[in-house]
């Protein structure tokens, strides 16, 4: 079974990607989509376990509207990316 969450994330046959995901952040709010969390608490744990170094190299791919960069640079990381096709 598809979760409901991959479900609404998946473009309609046909769309291009990049459409698919200005389109939907064109017009929802970041709190608005089934994915949204205000904070990436597990992801933000896991990389602090595997990069306690502040000037560590992270890259949120498909970052959208997360806030997990935000974070990151709160904690004092300093060589942060995100990479998204929007």
């Amino acid at each position: 079974m598809i979760n409901k969450v991959y479900r609404d994330a998946r473009p309609p046959i046909g769309m291009n990607v990049q459409n698919h995901w200005e389109q939907i952040y064109g017009t929802k709010e970041p709190e608005a989509v089934s994915w949204y969390q205000p904070h990436l608490e597990i992801s933000l744990e896991l990389i602090e376990r595997a990069a306690p170094d502040f000037s560590a190299s992270i890259i949120d791919v498909g970052g959208g509207e997360s806030t997990l960069v935000d974070d990151l640079l709160a904690d004092g990381y300093k060589n942060v990316t995100v990479l998204d096709v929007s």
